[in-house]
């Protein structure tokens, strides 16, 4: 065979396999954490390969998506913008499930970050390139997880969340907010990385108050923050944050400096 045989064959074969590289996907996956089984599902991206690293997002959902079937938590935010439009997400996407009756808080957080672990070495993730987002019930999360677990994410996009006790379900609130000073300002203290946060206007489930509140306590603290808030949207504000061509090379452009996971 002749060199230029040798490299035309190299090169169809280069293209073969480019043009054959698996589409984009969710698989499933369960983690134990305290004694207890949870099932969470994984977005793995287009062509990937554990010849390179990969960005990492974990994505928590709302109340309406709790439950034990892993696939409510896929109905609402991420895991629908996904389907139409992760062809070309460069991303693995963590989406764990919080049971019925639990927020994102106790084991229900201690899952998450596990399930993120787990995906992690699993899935090649790059520790330097981590991302948080999550929606209503899954805005209180990330919030919670922002304040727990400093030095792991490098950004964070929070849509329609808050920190303080919902009116109408006072256990929906971050875990140790002071009873006797500012919450904003107490949580703005704490929080380590860039954050956009997002909100509707016209919010009557979630009233953006409090992400208005946050955004000013930590623009107070010269936080690297941005807050995009939508004119008369109600509580889906989820559907034009993700579709905001921005919002992910914003996210992606930042790293942690040492990583924590």
């Amino acid at each position: 065979m002749t060199p230029r045989s040798v490299l035309l064959a190299l090169l169809m074969m280069t293209t073969s396999i480019t043009a054959h590289a698996e589409a984009s996907h969710f698989v499933e996956r369960e983690v134990t954490v305290a004694g207890h089984q949870y099932r969470y599902q994984v977005f793995i991206p287009t062509g990937w390969t554990a010849k390179q690293s990969w960005p990492v997002v974990l994505f928590l959902h709302g109340s309406g998506e709790r439950g034990n079937d892993n696939q409510k938590q896929m109905s609402q935010g991420l895991p629908p913008w996904l389907r139409e439009h992760g062809a070309d997400f460069p991303a693995v996407v963590v989406i764990p499930q919080a049971p019925d009756d639990t927020y994102w808080t106790g084991d229900s957080e201690r899952m998450a970050m596990q399930a993120l672990r787990e995906s992690v070495r699993e899935f090649h993730g790059d520790t330097y390139r981590l991302y948080l987002t999550g929606l209503s019930m899954g805005g209180y999360g990330s919030w919670e997880i922002a304040i727990h677990h400093p030095g792991i994410f490098a950004a964070a996009a929070i849509i329609c969340g808050d920190i303080a006790p919902a009116s109408d379900e006072p256990g929906l609130r971050v875990e140790g907010l002071p009873a006797q000073r500012d919450p904003y300002g107490w949580a703005a203290d704490r929080v380590s990385l860039p954050v956009w946060i997002f909100h509707g206007s016209a919010d009557n489930v979630v009233p953006p108050e409090g992400s208005r509140r946050m955004y000013a306590a930590l623009k107070k603290r010269n936080a690297d923050v941005r807050f995009t808030e939508f004119p008369g949207v109600n509580h889906g504000s989820w559907i034009p944050a993700y579709a905001l061509p921005g919002l992910w090379p914003w996210m992606f452009s930042h790293r942690v400096a040492d990583p924590q996971l």
